[in-house]
């Protein structure tokens, strides 16, 4: 019985990475005998146990054989007789299969530390399209190692098309989806991720309302890079920029979904895209079974980023009803995550469009402060209650924002 780190951990660790997981591969036994030392059976596709001290994950060494279409479609063995290198080359990439021994010794029978050294995404060998997953996986990965400069090997490219040729993709359950999506939101490139994809094909596969924004033409005075899938890529890099929060990521990168909807007569215009684009969020939310925290402020996000631009062009009252709108007197916490995906969209534009301030983001902070400021209590001490107190809270509240004045603020930064 022996016990080998594995995956992610030793890629990271020769990386420079912190290792933030530790996976082992234990060879030569059997679940019984992992039982006897204390081990915790966990798996449920094949043999998993944790570790009764640290509740590390040991997985005996297997091998396994496609069975049916689908990520599930396998069968495994892990028999005591399974070698380490059989376990090693089941795997997706050559470097996340390399193992190092108790003694700290490196086995690497695939060049996973060539590959890691040169920067390359390459898979281990021809079983890789039999797993869908996997598209899902690299891409993520890619998202994740931006930083150090990574990209897919040509042939691996070759067979992550194939995945999608060969309608194994067809197979991902929602869950599995959304799971490598949000991984890939929270990366430092998560741009990458979906391009990715869509180079693939999958993107139409699995985010067909992403891809249907692709060909959609804007107004060139607004959006000088024209394309309605090239500013959605290029918001989702701002909100990368901008916050590192992956709701404010999927707000960016779902809101405008609706623009491929837009009638062809009216093009490049875009009115009522906002409306379209929440039903638009409401049924990907759905089909992938989307947390609702992301999906509630992604629909905030596509019903209200326009008129956050024309804040300085809005009446009072228009200010307060948009601030109500977006639940800042219940929920104040919730402005930032929302303002900061609004401004993703402005920046993600072409021309000079990213390098221009965004004063529309702190006149709305400034409203909210105002609104949050005014207390109901001397209208209580008034008298005034139920619909009366309500109709009495919103005048003063219109009259806290008047005050601002943010017309004139905004000639101010103008001159």
């Amino acid at each position: 019985m022996e016990t080998f780190l594995v995956g992610g951990a030793v890629r990271d660790r020769l990386l420079g990475r912190p290792v933030s997981e530790r996976d082992y591969v234990v060879v030569g036994a059997t679940p019984e005998r992992m039982e006897s030392l204390g081990f915790r059976p966990v798996g449920r596709d094949f043999p998993v146990f944790l570790h009764p001290q640290t509740h590390e994950e040991y997985a005996l060494a297997r091998t396994e054989r496609k069975t049916a279409r689908g990520y599930r479609g396998f069968s495994f063995n892990a028999s005591p007789e399974i070698t380490l290198r059989e376990d090693l080359a089941r795997r997706d990439l050559t470097i996340n299969a390399m193992a190092e021994a108790a003694d700290g010794t490196l086995i690497d029978p695939f060049g996973g530390r060539r590959d890691l050294e040169a920067r390359v995404l390459r898979h281990v060998s021809a079983a890789f399209v039999e797993d869908p997953v996997r598209l899902l996986r690299v891409a993520r990965l890619a998202a994740q190692l931006a930083p150090w400069g990574f990209h897919i090997a040509p042939e691996t490219e070759t067979m992550l098309r194939e995945l999608v040729r060969n309608g194994e993709v067809d197979a991902l359950v929602p869950e599995r989806v959304w799971a490598e999506c949000e991984k890939a939101l929270a990366s430092p490139a998560p741009v990458r991720f979906f391009q990715i994809l869509r180079d693939t094909g999958a993107l139409e596969v699995l985010f067909p309302e992403i891809a249907a924004l692709f060909g959609v033409p804007q107004p060139p005075r607004y959006h000088p890079e024209i394309d309605t899938g090239v500013h959605t890529f290029m918001v989702l890099e701002q909100a990368a920029r901008l916050s590192p929060r992956p709701e404010v990521r999927f707000a960016a990168l779902v809101h405008d979904l609706g623009k491929a909807d837009t009638p062809t007569e009216t093009l490049p215009s875009h009115r009522g895209h906002e409306e379209r684009s929440v039903a638009r969020i409401r049924a990907l939310a759905e089909r992938l079974r989307v947390p609702n925290r992301y999906r509630d402020l992604a629909i905030r996000v596509a019903r209200h980023h326009g008129l956050v631009h024309r804040v300085f062009e809005l009446r009072p009252k228009t200010v307060v009803k948009l601030l109500e709108a977006i639940d800042v007197l219940r929920r104040p916490e919730g402005l930032e995550p929302f303002l900061q995906a609004v401004e993703a969209d402005y920046r993600g534009r072409g021309g000079g469009f990213p390098d221009q301030s965004y004063p529309q983001a702190d006149a709305v902070r400034r409203a909210a402060e105002a609104v949050l400021a005014v207390s109901p209590q001397p209208l209580l001490d008034a008298g005034l209650r139920g619909a009366a107190l309500g109709e009495a809270l919103r005048r003063e509240r219109i009259r806290a924002v008047a005050a601002l004045d943010l017309q004139r603020s905004r000639n101010g930064l103008d001159s």
